[in-house]
């Protein structure tokens, strides 16, 4: 089974606020989830549902910073991801039909 994709979910991230910073500075982006569970793999992208909404310094410090060990990154990011399906909801890009 391939992973999930969808190019208009991920595009919703244009014009987002990050979901960890608040930043709007343009440089949001539909950050994956990097763990196995959610579809990851060498060369392969999560799938596109477990994304959160980050700005370039977040992403940056989720994948590459070294200050925090790999347990916060991955909490720092869960939260993310949650406030980024909220996000989805209450601006409207998500409804329960």
């Amino acid at each position: 089974m391939s992973n999930y994709r969808s190019h208009k979910l991920l595009k919703l991230a244009n014009g987002a606020p990050c979901m960890m910073c608040s930043m709007q500075d343009g440089t949001v982006v539909a950050a994956h989830s990097n763990q196995l569970r959610d579809g990851k793999g060498t060369g392969i992208k999560g799938h596109d549902y477990r994304v959160a909404f980050l700005c370039h310094q977040c992403h940056h410090m989720i994948d590459n910073d070294k200050t925090l060990d790999k347990q916060d990154r991955i909490a720092a990011w869960e939260e993310a991801h949650r406030k980024t399906i909220g996000y989805l909801f209450t601006s409207g890009h998500l409804e329960v039909k």
